[in-house]
């Protein structure tokens, strides 16, 4: 997470217009030529991609320690607070009347709506069952936003996308006996209110930078995820462990701000066809995590899904 994130809302939201790159980005920016600022683009959505592909291990590892609202809540806090850092330092403006409708739209999408339903999906899934399901993400996201702004993608595009939905399904059903789990519900919700936050945030991308997006949307659900976390650590059991302080550290920082601010970053020197190509490597990534941080055991379907849903979304970037 922030999400992939949080995680995935990176290719959707993460591109503006030349002249709304941040004066962050041109203050922290190198000054090598183009060659150069496009190894470092590289290099920076690279690194967004492994932040976000340890989201669900550490959601994991955080489970250990919370249960699954006070979770999200403290770790919406956290994230919050640090991204309000960030702008007061940028010394960045309120955003106009306009967008705050928008910013609510992403906000109950990516901050809350899908750390929410994953986190609950954790409870009962392994890592490498979610990480296949959500790999699902980038596809699911372009159908949504061709359906909200009404372009016509071509049958190609839609043929791969439909091949990809019934791998996932497949998997899921092979995996769960034959019958859709709760695990699986949340899953798949948290694919719609992520596709949806994602959109939006797209379209709010045209006019703000990517990264100051996210950080408005985490800010206007402080006093929410402030409210939640009081009543989740009331009512739910608190362990503290190790791994569940790290999970928590990292799922805020790592996958939710920071991972979203070098991706964008990176976007910004290399563009999103060419970071979205990086962003394939990221259920795959999380596979292997789920096996050196959590020691799962991965079904030989697990792999396999996942390698068919990376083939149907690098359709959908050529289509």
């Amino acid at each position: 997470m922030t999400a992939q994130n949080s995680a995935t809302l990176h290719t959707a939201i993460a591109v503006g217009p030349p002249a709304h790159r941040s004066g962050l980005r041109a203050g922290l920016r190198g000054p090598g030529g183009l060659g150069g600022r496009a190894t470092g683009g590289s290099a920076l959505a690279a690194l967004g991609v492994i932040a976000f592909s340890l989201t669900f291990p550490a959601t994991a590892w955080g489970l250990e320690s919370f249960g699954p609202w006070s979770f999200v809540a403290v770790r919406s806090l956290l994230a919050a607070l640090i991204a309000g850092g960030f702008l007061l330092a940028g010394r960045v403006p309120l955003p106009a009347r306009a967008h705050w409708a928008g910013l609510a739209v992403v906000a109950a999408g990516v901050v809350v709506g899908f750390p929410l339903l994953t986190t609950l999906a954790l409870t009962t899934s392994t890592t490498s069952h979610a990480a296949v399901v959500v790999g699902l993400l980038p596809l699911t996201t372009a159908a949504v936003s061709a359906l909200r702004t009404g372009a016509r993608p071509s049958r190609r595009f839609w043929g791969a996308a439909v091949a990809g939905a019934a791998v996932v399904l497949g998997f899921t059903l092979a995996q769960s006996g034959g019958a859709l789990s709760a695990g699986d519900g949340y899953l798949f919700g948290a694919l719609l209110v992520c596709a949806a936050g994602y959109t939006e945030g797209g379209r709010l991308a045209r006019v703000l930078p990517g990264w100051q997006v996210i950080g408005w949307a985490l800010v206007l659900c402080l006093p929410l995820s402030l409210a939640g976390s009081a009543l989740g650590l009331a009512y739910e059991p608190v362990h503290l462990s190790g791994h569940g302080l790290a999970g928590l550290v990292w799922a805020a920082a790592g996958s939710t701000f920071l991972g979203l601010y070098v991706w964008y970053r990176g976007m910004a020197e290399i563009g999103a066809p060419r970071a979205s190509q990086l962003q394939l490597a990221q259920p795959l990534l999380t596979l292997v995590w789920s096996v050196a941080l959590l020691g799962e055991r991965l079904s030989p379907a697990a792999p396999a899904a996942a390698c068919a849903v990376l083939v149907c979304i690098a359709v959908t970037q050529r289509a």
